[in-house]
């Protein structure tokens, strides 16, 4: 799986959120700034060559839809470089500055623990 760039990203977390779409129903998403309908349309050609989408044809239109799911993509670019870069490649330096800055409270560090123990689902 190849690294999206942040245009590819975007158009990715609008379909990850509508699951399947036409171009014309991506553009809602991007209006800050406006993307142009011809970006989009070749940006999701070139996330279907990477294998990120998929199509099903209606006639002369396409439907689009994700192959590869938001979790899949998140575990392997966005939280591993995340602690690759930040956190010397420790996830255990990742959860404590997010305790110590706050970021998360010691009743969901408790939860996270028993989420690792097996104890909780949720």
């Amino acid at each position: 799986m190849e690294k999206l760039t942040n245009k590819e990203e975007e158009i990715m977390h609008a379909l990850w959120k509508v699951e399947r779409a036409f171009v014309k129903d991506l553009m809602p998403f991007f209006t800050n700034p406006p993307l142009h309908y011809n970006t989009v349309s070749t940006i999701i050609r070139n996330l279907e060559e990477k294998g990120y989408i998929g199509h099903r044809t209606y006639g002369n239109t396409y439907e689009y839809y994700p192959l590869v799911s938001k979790e899949s993509y998140q575990n392997q670019f966005v939280i591993s470089k995340l602690v690759d870069n930040y956190f010397d490649n420790s996830y255990k330096n990742l959860v404590s500055y997010f305790a110590q800055n706050d970021k998360v409270s010691a009743d969901e560090l408790r939860e996270i623990l028993r989420m690792i123990e097996g104890g909780s689902d949720t």
